[in-house]
């Protein structure tokens, strides 16, 4: 459409400069010095408006040097011409590449969970990917998204809290051929440090998680993002195994990428566990 327009607006245009020139009428005459060439009608402006945009150059008709507002026009045409050009590049290579529609392939498990692993109380979840094709230089981070109020008694509201998932360690770096489980240990630096399984339900935060890749066909930037609630986080549970071996290769069953089963985790925060084996030790 855009094509269509600019074509049939310049020959409006040529038309009828053509017609107050009387170049309509004097075609045919040898002594006449047109501007236009050989444009007895609007359907053969229409031709010199297609001609000179996509620069087809036929010959049989042309806007001549008689005329100045014709260098003008076709000087302007050119440009807009141009301008399409570059216009409807761009709009087909983002519409080829889509990068949201490799976001959605990216996928979340719907819970975190906490409980303890190797000795230490963590909070975890998944995130896998559904194509074949990797993402190139992966990083996820997590900000934990809650309102506090200060010792001074200032309020306030929904202060970003960092969630290390392993930016020290480079764990923070993933690369996806298989679904992972993106852990975060419960320590002092952590924003849930004393925060126990009662405690957990009388909270109201949200955790927003960034995952960002580069998208290996097209080299553009892609990012998803989700967020669990308190009401989202399972405390005594862990993730069911979605990986299996089969004839020497691991298969993925992602059926199972969701499901949580319960294990035995202390009720306690892990202040809590870290203070009781400071006075056992005592």
């Amino acid at each position: 459409m855009c094509y269509i327009v600019t074509w049939v607006a310049f020959a409006e245009i040529y038309f009828l400069d053509a017609w107050l020139r009387d170049d309509v009428a004097h075609v045919h005459d040898p002594e006449w010095r047109p501007c236009f060439e050989n444009v007895d009608g609007f359907l053969a402006a229409l031709l010199l408006s297609v001609e000179s945009q996509r620069t087809i150059g036929y010959g049989s008709r042309m806007v001549t040097a008689n005329c100045m507002e014709g260098v003008v026009l076709i000087m302007a045409q050119s440009i807009v011409g141009s301008i399409i050009d570059a216009l409807m590049v761009g709009c087909m290579f983002v519409k080829i590449s889509r990068p949201q529609k490799r976001a959605q392939t990216l996928i979340f498990s719907k819970h975190c969970v906490i409980s303890e692993r190797d000795e230490q109380l963590c909070l975890l979840f998944r995130i896998g990917d559904l194509r074949e094709s990797h993402m190139v230089d992966a990083k996820i981070r997590a900000k934990l998204i809650k309102s506090r109020q200060t010792k001074e008694g200032e309020f306030i509201p929904l202060e970003q809290s960092e969630i290390n998932l392993g930016y020290d360690t480079g764990g923070d770096r993933l690369f996806l051929v298989e679904p992972q489980t993106i852990t975060h240990i419960i320590n002092e630096s952590s924003p849930f440090w004393d925060i126990g399984a009662m405690a957990l339900k009388r909270e109201r935060f949200e955790i927003i998680v960034i995952l960002e890749g580069i998208v290996e066909a097209s080299g553009m930037t892609c990012q998803a993002r989700t967020s669990y609630t308190e009401d989202e986080i399972l405390w005594g549970h862990r993730f069911e195994s979605c990986m299996s071996l089969e004839k020497g290769a691991f298969r993925v069953d992602y059926s199972a990428f969701d499901k949580t089963f319960e294990v035995q985790t202390s009720a306690l925060s892990a202040k809590e566990k870290s203070e009781g084996k400071v006075q056992e030790l005592f």
